[in-house]
């Protein structure tokens, strides 16, 4: 089980401060009215990253913003709050104020269904500026991909770019499968699985290497006279940074491992009916990127026109 973020223990007895700063932020723009996705958008942005290095999802940012712990409390049986007498990196009044903004406490509320989305957000980008898109659902409901707008206080993409999430879906789906029913492509998959799950092994090493790396420079620091806090610091940050890219890419590469490798009769029969996992870890296997571009002309289409979409293949034996 993870620790909660902002705490370096499983009991929240000692502050990670690093972390705390950015829950005291992300607090402090709930309770001025900002949505969580914007509060989302504003953490990734400013560099904070999860527990296990990754970015943020307005999802798991109302989890740590809603856990009594971030107060120094916790809940009885009965739901009633209770102070613990460990340490607060918030309020309570902030805290039960934040808690009282969520969705659920609303009586018209229904929390609706799950929207899956089958292209990885780390592999689909903006034509125009390069930033992730982001899934998007429009006013009725229905799925989409978007480049995130930004604005003045959260950076983010160009806001330029969008399409629903079917046509697009579909015609990347077209031409993964295409390219895997090719005798070539069907003949090196395994080993190309096998690649990959090798990259991904080999950033896991690297991350493990970071953590020695930084253990050694904390007893270095303590030991040394001659390292500065300053030095100390930007180095550790140097390293933390190190670590949480390795580690989310290995995470990221590691999906290929659901990605289908034996002689499949019909893989347009197969998609159709293929796991979610399976579809995704295909995609990641089979590509580098995915560069969305605006439409030539507005209006709803059941296809997308071939320029607006840039496929980046994977080009295995060759350095990543």
């Amino acid at each position: 089980m993870p620790r909660l973020y902002g705490f370096e223990d499983m009991a929240y007895g000692r502050v990670r401060e690093a972390e705390a700063e950015g829950i005291r932020a992300a607090a402090s723009r709930r309770l001025l009215g900002q949505p969580n996705a914007a509060v989302t958008a504003w953490m990734n942005e400013a560099g904070y990253r999860t527990t296990r290095g990754g970015l943020w999802k307005p999802d798991v940012l109302a989890k740590v913003l809603n856990h009594p712990a971030i107060a120094g409390l916790r809940e009885d049986e009965h739901g009633e709050l209770i102070e613990t007498g460990g340490p607060a990196i918030i309020s309570r009044e902030d805290f039960v104020a934040i808690r009282a903004m969520r969705p659920s406490n609303n009586p018209d509320y229904h929390r609706a269904a799950p929207r899956e989305y089958q292209t990885p957000s780390k592999l689909s980008v903006c034509g125009l500026c390069g930033h992730r898109l982001g899934a998007a659902p429009s006013a009725n409901g229905s799925r989409g991909y978007r480049c995130p707008p930004g604005t003045k206080d959260f950076p983010a993409g160009c806001g330029k770019v969008r399409i629903k999430a079917e046509p697009f879906e579909i015609y990347i789906a077209e031409n993964v499968v295409a390219e895997l029913a090719k005798p070539a492509v069907a003949k090196v998959i395994s080993q190309a699985r096998d690649e990959v799950l090798a990259e991904a092994a080999a950033l896991r090493e690297g991350a493990r290497a970071a953590r020695q790396e930084q253990k050694a420079l904390g007893n270095d620091y303590v030991r040394s006279p001659d390292l500065s806090l300053a030095a100390f610091r930007a180095a550790d940050a140097e390293l933390k940074r190190t670590i949480q890219e390795k580690e989310t890419k290995a995470r990221f590469l590691e999906q290929v491992k659901h990605a289908p490798v034996g002689n499949i009769p019909d893989l347009a029969r197969w998609w159709t009916h293929a796991p979610m996992k399976s579809k995704k870890g295909l995609q990641i296997l089979m590509l580098e990127q995915v560069a969305l571009y605006p439409a030539v002309s507005k209006g709803s289409r059941a296809a997308v026109d071939t320029d607006r979409v840039a496929l980046t293949w994977r080009r295995w034996g060759q350095d990543q």
